[in-house]
This record gives structure tokens, sequence and C-alpha cells, in this order.
């Protein structure tokens, strides 16, 4: 079972559908200046499209939003001649752009509410075709710990059929990507796919991009900072059916991503070791609240490949809008302001004590989003931003 199974229910895993389609160049261009503008993050854009049906019937409906959420200068809109280049850019370094619903747009990670309207891709998409598995663990991981991770991923990877997914990080990721690297892996950066972090994995970073796919939500060139790190973490949980935590302390930026696969209905698995051991403290707390254990690579296969058979379907990019957006009324949004504060409170709350629509809830939250109002909180919650 996942972690904390009796608090956080599962979500099934749909049939596999092959309904999906590609993006035309326009709508590429229209896609990615979407999520480069301002106040434009993976759920706006996911809400924007329902409203609107396309990228760019959202980018043109924008100002008009942003200044009815109580923007009082214009929100800044991606350029199309910055798009363009980016678009180029990514071309001439022998990366592609790809959007939710495209073929080679990894299945799982298309259900994920915050999931990347766009990923940078180095490397060959179509590894996302199989069963997918995240190893994860401590930086400053033990010597023991970076050899169960490299056997653990060569015996999935190899034996078993999985693309292994980690981040490049020191310790347990390296190890993990060393050992899946002839079987097949997967490295999520949190700065572009073009910027190697740390810097001594230079060699291992050429090796995965040749043999298989490095992917990032950020621009090339983008320098990691600090807080791209959990961001990142959401897309290795979100591509994999699982994941593996070998060490992590009760700090750990490990747990971060287990929490993030339970709350995304992935399965959590966490390896035993010592109570002497600072690093294996994080990993005992998750055996204690529900991870499987894993002592070999058939401890995990044998709950994933359970799953192997059924797959979501992705989605296909809007084409068309859904009818037309609810325009709310000014005591409307003010019923909605009351019932925000600086401390996140689920949408769910809001509709029930506004006693108004989902629709029209929806839409004056998005207005809040685009005027820089509005922050968007795991579980479905929002708070107000409030300045000076």
């Amino acid at each position: 079972m996942a972690i904390d199974d009796a608090s956080i229910p599962a979500q099934p895993l749909r049939a596999m559908t092959h309904h999906r389609r590609s993006l035309s160049p326009a709508e590429r261009l229209d896609w990615l200046r979407l999520i480069r503008s301002e106040n434009v993050g993976p759920v706006t854009f996911r809400r924007l499209l329902d409203r609107f049906g396309s990228a760019g019937e959202a980018l043109r409906a924008l100002p008009d939003l942003a200044r009815r959420g109580g923007r009082t200068k214009g929100v800044r809109i991606c350029p199309k001649a910055d798009a363009a280049r980016e678009l180029e850019a990514v071309d001439r370094f022998g990366a592609r752009i790809l959007g939710t619903g495209e073929p080679g747009y990894p299945a799982l990670l298309a259900e994920v509410e915050d999931a990347p309207p766009l990923l940078l891709m180095l490397g060959s998409p179509h590894l996302f075709e199989r069963p997918t598995v995240a190893i994860v663990g401590a930086r400053n991981a033990s010597l023991n710990g970076c050899n169960f991770a490299r056997r653990l991923a060569v015996d999935l990877a190899e034996t078993h059929g999985f693309l292994v997914v980690s981040g490049l990080a020191r310790g347990i990721d390296t190890a993990a990507h060393q050992g899946a690297l002839k079987g097949g892996t997967c490295a999520v950066m949190a700065g572009g796919v073009d910027v190697i972090y740390p810097p001594e994995n230079d060699r291992l970073h050429a090796a995965v991009a040749a043999q298989g796919v490095v992917v990032s939500e950020q621009p090339l060139g983008t320098e990691p900072q600090a807080r791209h790190f959990p961001r990142r973490n959401r897309i290795i949980s979100g591509i994999a059916r699982g994941v593996v935590v070998v060490e992590a302390n009760q700090r750990s930026g490990s747990l971060i991503t287990a929490r993030l696969a339970a709350d995304q209905g992935r399965e959590v698995f966490a390896v035993p070791g010592s109570p002497l051991d600072p690093r294996c403290a994080g990993t005992n707390g998750l055996l204690k609240d529900g991870a499987h254990l894993v002592q070999h690579a058939g401890d995990v296969a044998a709950v994933l490949e359970g799953l192997a058979a059924y797959e979501p379907a992705g989605g296909e990019p809007p084409s068309a809008p859904p009818g037309p957006p609810p325009d709310p009324s000014d005591s409307q949004r003010g019923k909605v302001l009351t019932c925000l504060g600086a401390n996140p409170v689920s949408v769910d709350e809001v509709i029930r004590q506004c006693q108004l629509s989902p629709p029209v809830v929806a839409m004056i939250l998005l207005e809040l989003e685009l005027a820089g109002r509005l922050e968007r909180h795991p579980g479905n919650r929002v708070s107000l931003l409030y300045f000076g």
C-alpha cells in the first residue's frame, strides 16, 4: 500500500487509450508563450485551457482576467519573438519540447494536477512507453546504500524492464542512474537540461542523454535554485508508478518526494536500515507509516507489475472551448475574497462557504492568481497574498 494509505485514497490507473495528438507549430508557440507569461504556473495553465479551449484564446483573455482580479498595471505576456527564439534554441541544442497529451510526454505525469504543460527533453522520449519507477535517497549516502541502489536499479531496468527515474543528485541518485544506464534511465533536472548539477556528474549527464532521457520544465540555461528542487521532485514522483527511498534522514528532500508520491496516488517503497544510522531515520519512518519494505528488486516488481496493463490516457491537448466561461459579478468576487486569507484553505471549502457554483469560484480564483494576489498550495488549497 502507499504511505498513509488510510488517509490518502488510492487513485486507480485507467486503462490505456491511444487518442493522443501532437501540437501544431502555432499551438506549441502559444503554449510556450502562455506558460512563460507572468503569474501563469502549471495549475493556472491547465485552468486557462479548460476555460478557453486553447492557449491562443487564453493569451487574449489574460489582460482582462488580471484586471478583474485587481491588477492595476498590465500583466507581462511572453512576446511571440521570445518564445520563437526559445524554440529555435531548443532545436539547435538537439532537444525538444513536448506538451501534455502529446506522444512521448509521460502519460502518468500528465494526470498530475500541476504537471508541467511543457517538458524539455534531451534523449529518447520513447522510453516513457515503459513502466517507470523512481529511486531516490540521501546525497551523503553510505557506501552500502549506494551499492544497494545501483544493484536495485540494474535489476529493475534489465531484469524487470522498468525505466528508472531519479534526479542526478550526488549519492543515491547517481548510483541509481549508473545502475540503470544500460537498461534505461531518466534524469529529471532542477535547472535546464543543459545545466549539469552537480558539476562532477558531467559524464553521467552525457551518458544519460545519449542512452536514456533528460527532462526539465525549466528553460535552457536555467541555473538550479533552492526553490526548483521541490518542484523537480514532483516531476520525479509524477513520472513513476512508485518511488523507492533507499536512505534518507528525517529532513531529507527524498521524504518530500515520498510525500508527493503518496499525494499523487503512487506506491511508496523504503529500504530498511540501522536505527543507529541517522541516514536511515527517514526510510524507517516511511516503513512505520505504511510504505512497502524493499529487500530486493522483486519486492518492487511484485507490486508495480500488477499495474502493467493499466496506464492513464495522458489526455489530449484541448482544441475547442467547452463553452463560454462564466463572468462573475463584483458581489460574487467579494464573497470569495471574504473566504480567503493568509492561511491556506481548500477550494471545496470556499465553494461551500460562498454557496457559488464551482465554475464561478474557479474563475474568480483564476482572476486573483493572474493578478498576483493568490497562491496555490498542494492539496487544492489556496491563500491570499498580502503586500505592503
